[in-house]
């Protein structure tokens, strides 16, 4: 539940990590594998900084930061540089990092109406691994398969109200990252990794509020999941409003999130830039991003996920609700589109209703089928023409309900046509009201109990006898022609 406080003003602001999907690391040839398990196997002289080694700047990194960039309307200047950033901790192999500082790659842009300071690009550090012994000693473990690995990092302004706002944020970068193909941005997989500078204070009118003193900065790092980032600002939002209420100094530091206690808790005293002593990085010239095809890249932006929301909505008329399903997953909006497509060559006069049933079984049949068997749309084996040949079986009933749902499982199995599948497995629905109205009269006469009672008012009853025949006809009577026969005979 959203927490509110009158008498108190939150402001958020949020810094996104996200790693890109290059083959090769930032700075090096090797492998960028997030999916690796065995340790320290894609490293280098280069990546693990021995002395005299040099690095070669990622030129896909580049264009893939441009790219989110353009996507998020930010400025690209003419030229940008890398400079190191100097701290030490046991996973940064290099004892600093190279990171940009003053000239970016990208300046500006907005994204659900929050600001956006800036996005630049770094290299990652390696994973730290604790091990607990039995006698609880604690052994710590690098991993430098991921040091070097590309890292955009995206910073806001303080823009952001609430925990739910940060979190639709979150979410809808991660789906603009996957729209542009430059990231998988796994939370759990740590691809991506949201941090929440906070602070709280006294609330002001309108008027007052640019003049403001903001509230001490705490910074809570490395939150890895959707659920943790709503969490760890809720929390926060709390802790410190009741620091200030009880007359204690909120301490300007870095915390982390506690999945198992819910809370943050203290890690260091927060550094400032100048902590860092950031200087140009030596080895490496600036770049001149006049030297990039900016056209090319702009023309390779795919229509973005709040585009698509719109057009679907025009196009198609479906319910936010289902929108918002289709177009979480690029590959499964384009299914639809495609299966859309399909259904046009066949018969535009149910095309409206054919598009109702093809969403409903691709966003909660097939799509549950997937889930269920772990795998995306790439790894599908149904096409959208079968798709959309299934759609109207249903759409003409020439399979009932429950038989479109076993043939699209056996679809889903074998990648089969539908067409062999209904012809091998005889589950076409009855539909002719010559075979059917001989079914039903067969029907009254075996039941006379039955025509009495809908006759005096138990219309239970009627669902009684179509029951009846769709057991004789082994579930392959159409019920709702079934159901007006019926009606026909009794009410004569």
């Amino acid at each position: 539940m959203l927490m509110t406080n009158t008498k108190y003003t939150p402001t958020i602001g949020l810094e996104i990590h996200a790693e890109l999907k290059t083959r090769t690391k930032m700075f090096c040839d090797c492998l960028n594998d997030p999916l690796e398990r065995r340790p320290n196997t894609h490293v280098c002289p280069i990546c693990l900084g021995h002395p005299g080694t040099l690095p070669v700047i990622n030129k896909k990194a580049v264009e893939a930061l441009i790219m989110i960039g353009m996507a998020l309307k930010g400025d690209i200047p003419q030229f940008s540089k890398f400079d190191r950033k100097n701290y030490f901790y046991p996973d940064l192999p290099k004892g600093y990092q190279i990171s940009q500082y003053d000239i970016p790659l990208v300046f500006g842009g907005v994204l659900n109406g929050i600001r956006l300071t800036r996005i630049h690009l770094e290299e990652d550090t390696g994973r730290l691994i604790h091990v607990t012994s039995d006698k609880g000693q604690v052994t710590s473990l690098v991993d430098f398969n991921r040091a070097g690995v590309p890292l955009m990092e995206l910073v806001t302004e303080p823009d952001v109200e609430n925990a739910e706002e940060a979190v639709q944020f979150a979410r809808e970068l991660q789906l603009i990252l996957r729209y542009l193909g430059i990231s998988d941005a796994d939370m759990e997989l740590g691809q991506m990794r949201v941090e929440a500078n906070m602070s709280v204070r006294q609330a002001t009118s309108n008027k007052e509020q640019g003049n403001a003193k903001l509230g001490t900065k705490v910074e809570v790092k490395n939150i890895n999941s959707f659920k943790a980032v709503y969490g760890a600002i809720e929390y926060e939002i709390k802790r410190q409003t009741e620091a200030i209420e009880n007359g204690e100094k909120v301490i300007q530091e870095t915390r982390g999130w506690d999945d198992a206690t819910q809370a943050t808790v203290s890690q260091r005293k927060k550094e400032s830039a100048h902590d860092y002593r950031y200087f140009p990085e030596p080895d490496l010239p600036p770049l001149d991003l006049a030297k990039f095809n900016l056209t090319e890249l702009k023309t390779a932006i795919p229509e973005l996920p709040q585009e698509k929301r719109i057009r679907f909505a025009k196009e198609f008329a479906l319910a936010p609700e289902k929108i918002e399903v289709l177009v979480s997953d690029r590959r499964m909006a384009e299914f639809f589109e495609e299966s859309v497509s399909e259904l046009a060559l066949e018969d535009n006069k149910h095309l409206p209703k054919e598009i109702e049933l093809l969403s409903n079984y691709l966003t909660s049949d097939l799509r549950g089928l997937m889930i269920e068997a772990g795998i995306g749309f790439n790894a599908e084996k149904i096409s959208p023409e079968h798709f959309a040949d299934l759609i109207e079986f249903i759409s003409h009933n020439r399979v009932s309900s429950r038989g479109a749902k076993d043939i699209l499982k056996k679809m889903f199995e074998t990648g089969l046509d539908p067409h062999a599948i209904l012809k091998e497995s005889d589950m076409e629905q009855i539909s002719d009201t010559t075979a059917l109205k001989t079914m039903a009269e067969q029907i009254l006469i075996a039941n006379p109990n039955a025509v009495k009672d809908y006759k005096s008012g138990k219309l239970n009853a009627l669902q009684f006898l179509i029951g009846k025949a769709m057991a004789e006809l082994k579930g392959k009577g159409n019920p709702g022609v079934l159901q007006e026969i019926f009606k026909d005979i009794l009410e004569d």
